[in-house]
């Protein structure tokens, strides 16, 4: 099997993922997983689609990660691994998309507006 790529994003996160054929090793930013993710908790959504589908150990991933935060960072690798898992074997698609790891969050922060100390927050009013 030649080596796919994939690319997730999650807020202003994202993931550019390699699987290639092996034992089931994750490297994020030349880092073991349970180095880079201490959470388990994390740790468990970034393997979700590969639990899903049965294939944890197959395979192994090396990832670029940049951006966001570490919750973002781990839902836009969850994202690309779904993304490549389907381009690897197209019928798994129904079963991820089910789950919701196909569908990209589009929730993103809302800009700051002018004249307003955030997006929503208002100046503090004075009647005199």
């Amino acid at each position: 099997m030649e080596v796919i790529n994939a690319l997730g994003r999650r807020k202003s996160a994202i993931a550019r993922i390699y699987v290639s054929e092996g034992t089931g090793k994750i490297t994020i930013n030349k880092r073991d997983l349970t180095q880079y993710f201490p959470s388990s908790i994390l740790q468990y959504v970034v393997k979700q689609p590969l639990n899903k589908i049965g294939v944890a150990e197959k395979y192994d991933i090396k990832v670029n990660l940049g951006g966001g935060g570490f919750t973002g960072q781990s839902q836009a690798l969850r994202l690309a691994i779904a993304r490549a898992l389907v381009k690897i074997n197209p019928e798994d698609k129904a079963a991820l998309r089910a789950e919701g790891f196909m569908t990209r969050d589009p929730r993103a922060v809302e800009r700051k507006k002018a004249g307003q100390p955030k997006a929503r927050k208002r100046f503090q009013f004075s009647k005199r």
